[in-house]
């Protein structure tokens, strides 16, 4: 009797522990080793696992650009007056004088010097054709974004300006966010916020209010693309639920373009003012200047990679499971077996490598087992070849929801999936209270 309450309890206990890890996921890990050795029947071998570089300050690889290229000032000599106070006007900016000059470089440097390094651009002097200067950062090499871009203003935020992505190394670009102190007259587009937007409006373009006030207050200076906000409408506001995320990124391939880039650009239109009016008898008030920019990311590897070098100014990634090219994009000569894939995030925790292999093992490669290599969610393993998946999942071993390929995820009602769902709070409590009552019952003669 007591030993069948013990199994009713042990029971019990499991299904708490399951509802609760259900509703509170575990993070992922980093994602740091990208292959071990284990032992296994036929000996000592190589497990393969996803791995992905750590991420870093992305501003120390890259070189900027400025349109147009005598925009900076200093050539010839200029003064500038304080935004705020338009008769204060012992700013001076000379390119030849290292004290008194603000090359594009200084928007890279440490933070916290003083007196305070800073790029500036030449004063408003052609009023009323606009002010305009597009600022270029260039990688040569595709990154990933891991947390916000910020832009650290010294004398105003821009009143109008746009921050764009590209690709394709600058060949096309892409609007990344608007910002304006009025975006319909600027933009024509409503405002909004990043709180406005949900898991199915991540991709949208939108314009905002919030970066563009133009005066200098101590808190008013910095100008952000809120990437940690974006990744938090998957992975929870504290980003403890990794492993949506990822799984996000594993299986839309516009959600993961969305976060990576091999350009930025940011497009200055407008600059600070502090006034509904410029002031054409104080032009010099008027210009760009920014003391630093923040971009955090990783060389993107296809999950083949745990290292980034920078050699000759250039970022590569230093490729394993057989894989080779800047992104680890294509497989090393003679390890053509099968067609070269990224590798995934998936399953939970050391996702899959999908490694290349050598030309000559042909067909019979080894894509699946009964060990080490199970195929996943009721798949069948066929041969050794290939998993046989059920319809709902997809994957090398099946290890994908077919729903996932939607943006949002498998929440709805067609998915085909069980939506995700926290254990109720009437669930816990009735089997808390049925466990107590089989403790009482176990501790009586």
């Amino acid at each position: 009797m007591r030993f069948h309450i013990a199994l009713t309890l042990q029971a019990l206990w499991t299904g708490v522990c399951q509802a609760a890890m259900q509703h509170y996921p575990a993070a992922w890990g980093h994602y740091d080793v990208c292959k071990s050795q284990i032992y296994t029947d036929e000996g000592l071998t190589w497990d393969y696992m996803a791995c992905q570089p750590e991420a870093t300050d992305m501003t120390q690889y890259l070189k900027v650009t400025l349109d147009p290229p005598n925009i900076t000032c200093g050539d010839p000599p200029e003064t500038y007056c304080a935004l705020e106070n338009p008769y204060m006007c012992n700013n001076e900016c000379d390119a030849s004088t290292d004290e008194l000059a603000h090359p594009p470089e200084l928007m890279f440097d440490i933070e916290g010097r003083n007196p305070t390094t800073f790029w500036q651009s030449t004063s408003w002097k052609k009023y009323p054709k606009a002010l305009l200067v597009n600022l270029t950062l260039s990688w040569n090499k595709t990154i990933e974004l891991t947390d916000d871009i910020v832009l650290t203003f010294e004398s105003g935020r821009p009143e109008q300006m746009v921050l764009e992505k590209s690709l394709d190394y600058g060949r096309t670009w892409q609007p990344y966010q608007f910002y304006a102190t009025d975006c319909l007259d600027a933009f024509t587009m409503e405002p909004k916020t990043v709180q406005d937007l949900t898991q199915h409006t991540l991709l949208d373009i939108i314009c905002t209010e919030d970066y563009s006030r133009g005066y200098v207050w101590k808190n008013d200076k910095t100008v952000r693309f809120e990437i940690k906000d974006r990744f938090a409408l998957f992975a929870g506001p504290r980003l403890h639920n990794m492993a949506s995320l990822y799984g996000q990124l594993d299986t839309t391939k516009n959600l993961r373009d969305f976060f990576t880039i091999t350009d930025l650009r940011i497009r200055l239109l407008r600059p600070a003012t502090g006034a509904t009016m410029v002031d054409e008898n104080n032009l010099s008030r008027y210009f760009y200047a920014i003391s630093d920019i923040k971009v955090q990311g990783r060389c993107k590897c296809n999950l083949h990679a745990i290292s980034c070098v920078y050699d000759k100014d250039k970022l590569s990634c230093e490729c394993e499971h057989n894989t080779t090219g800047p992104d680890c994009g294509r497989c090393k000569r003679n390890y053509q077996g099968r067609a070269w894939s990224a590798g995934s995030y998936l399953p939970i925790p050391k996702g899959t490598a999908n490694i290349c292999i050598p030309n000559n093992i042909g067909p019979v490669t080894r894509v699946c087992d009964n060990e080490l290599l199970r195929c996943q969610n009721g798949g069948v393993c066929v041969n050794n070849v290939r998993c046989n998946c059920p319809a709902t999942y997809s994957g090398l071993l099946c290890e994908k929801p077919r729903c996932n390929s939607e943006l949002g995820g498998c929440r709805g009602p067609d998915s085909g999936q069980a939506p995700l769902k926290p254990p109720s709070a009437l669930r816990l409590l009735l089997l808390l209270v049925l466990g107590s009552v089989l403790l009482r019952e176990a501790a009586m003669p």
